[in-house]
This record gives C-alpha cells, structure tokens and sequence, in this order.
C-alpha cells in the first residue's frame, strides 16, 4: 500500500504536471499576437513561439507575466517599455482582463488612449510615461477601482484632468506633469484617502489652492504636492496647515501672492518648501527656521524686500540675502 508521503508526492507531482500542461485563455493568446503584430520587430524578437505564456521549452515571452486560473494561464503583467515602440496605443491591450500591470513607459507612442482602458477592471500600476500620447485622459481610468498608481507624465495630454479620477479609492500615486493640461484641478481629488503623491507640474492649470482644499479633509494622506510651472494665483490659505502629512511643497513659478501663513510652518513633517518665483510679499514668519525637519526653503524670485524680517539659520536651514528681492 502507498503511504501518505508516497501519496504526498504523487499529489504535487500531478499538480506540477497539471500546471505545466495548463492552455493559455485563447483571449489572451489572441491579444499578445495582435500587440505583437502592432509594436514591430524590436518587440517580436524576443517573443519566440504561439504562447504569450510559454510552451514546452519556450519561456514566457519578455515582459510577460501569466498565472494560473483553475486549468488555464492567463496574462496578468504586461511591461514593455524602453524599446522605441512607435505607432498607436496597441488597443489589444484592452482585451487582457485579467491585467494588474500595464507597463509601456519610456516607448514613442503617440495618439489617445482608448476608452476601452476602462475594461481593465483589475489593473493595480499603469505606467504610460515618457511617450507621445495625445489627446485628453479618458474619464473611463475612473472606472479602475484597483488603480494605486497612475503614470501619465511626460506626454502630450491635452485638456482637463477628469475629476473621474477621484472614483479610484486605491490610488496612492498620481503622475500628471509634463503634459499640456488645462483648467482647475479638480477638488474632487482631495477626497482620495489614500492619495500620497499628486504632481501636477508643467501644465496650463489655472486656479487656487483654496479651491482645491476646499472639501473639509481634504488630502488626508497626501505628502507631495507638486504644483510647480503651472498659472495658479491667490495666496496660500492657512488651510493648507491642515494637510499635516505634507512633506513636500512644491509651488515654484506660478502667480501665487499675498503673505506666507505663520500656519504654514507647523506643517509637522514638512521638509521642502518651493516658493520661489511666485509675487509674495511681507514678511517670512520666525517659524520656519525653529522648525525641526525642514531642510531646504526656496523663497527667491519674489517680493520680500531685504531686511523686513531677520535672516534665519539652523541646523539645516539656509536663507541668505541672496534669496531676496531688493
């Protein structure tokens, strides 16, 4: 009679040839070799074989990433990037439901992303960075519930950011800058609570930071704020103290004016503070130099006249003379 360990191994090495002799969803299989037909030879090189997944002696093809789901394999990471794709975004992409990550950054992809993105209701990182892309961002991302991070800078979106954006519960990251974005960011986005990253920098976004920290609790997780190259005006609201996870304040070269809140520097984590090339004016409240952690304070490029307030140093806080404006 078999003992238990002889039924033990039997059981896993039936699992292991279960798992081997596991077929590729078709759908999957059909939408690899359609992306594959679209990206050009510096992609089909390296993917050798019938099976995105691997058969026989074939690995899985390079960026391909597949599980097992009860007898078949499917396609769950697909990261191609930094090897000149040009041409359109390959709309195949779309039919790999089972997707967690899209990776194509650093590519010469050009045209819109297709509203179809939406159907990707697993998909957790979606990196398009570093591409050519146009036109203006779906509002269907918002239909990604699980999206914690979302990569869409360095292209040529235009328009709006879709206030559907703030319908993604999961998202910790958000990457908008270096693109050609319009209007006011939405508000709506101070109601992720999970948001810890939003960079917004070098656009043609218009505005006031009133306005975006507008609902109460606003950006409860938020540690960066990258504001930086765009048109926002007004002052900087006291309110924005309230954010206490802040770390990083990034509002170099908009038309922000008007005195820096005393509240600003009990931000209790803040570290880096950008101000510089704004209009502000008055005086650089005594606070920021007693404060524990901030280490760098950029605040030239403005109004201050030399001498309104007491040049400050600590530890590892600088401000010299140098940062004033006569």
């Amino acid at each position: 009679m078999a003992t238990r360990c002889d039924l033990l191994v039997i059981f896993v090495l039936s699992l292991l040839v279960a798992l081997t002799h596991s077929k590729t969803l078709k759908r999957d299989v059909k939408a690899l070799n359609e992306i594959k037909a679209s990206l050009g030879w510096r992609v089909v090189y390296s993917w050798v074989g019938d099976d995105p997944c691997g058969d026989g002696d074939l690995p899985p093809w390079s960026g391909v990433t597949c599980s097992t789901q009860g007898d078949y394999r499917v396609v769950t990471e697909l990261e191609v990037y930094a090897v000149s794709i040009v041409g359109p975004f390959p709309i195949a992409v779309t039919n790999l439901l089972d997707l967690t990550r899209l990776d194509l950054h650093n590519n010469k992809l050009t045209g819109p992303i297709p509203p179809q993105i939406g159907r990707l209701k697993r998909l957790k990182v979606l990196n398009l960075r570093w591409n050519k892309l146009q036109d203006v961002i779906p509002p269907e991302i918002g239909e990604l519930k699980r999206l914690t991070h979302l990569y869409l800078s360095f292209n040529s979106f235009k328009g709006e950011i879709p206030k559907e954006l703030a319908a993604l519960p999961e998202l910790r990251y958000l990457y908008l800058q270096e693109n050609r974005l319009i209007g006011r960011i939405p508000a709506e986005l101070g109601t992720l609570q999970n948001l810890r990253h939003l960079d917004a920098g070098n656009n043609h976004l218009v505005g006031t930071i009133r306005e975006l920290i507008r609902f109460d609790g606003s950006f409860p997780s938020l540690r960066n704020l990258y504001l930086n190259n765009n048109y926002l005006s007004g002052g900087i609201p006291a309110q924005l103290s309230n954010l206490t996870s802040l770390e990083i304040v990034y509002l170099s070269y908009n038309k922000f004016i008007g005195n820096i809140p005393f509240a600003i520097a009990h931000i209790p984590k803040l570290t880096f503070l950008y101000l510089d090339h704004n209009q502000f004016t008055g005086r650089i409240p005594d606070a920021f130099y007693k404060h524990p952690f901030l280490k760098e304070m950029y605040i030239e490029g403005n109004m201050f006249k030399q001498g309104v307030n007491p040049i400050g140093t600590h530890k590892v806080l600088e401000v010299s003379d140098a940062d004033f404006a006569v």
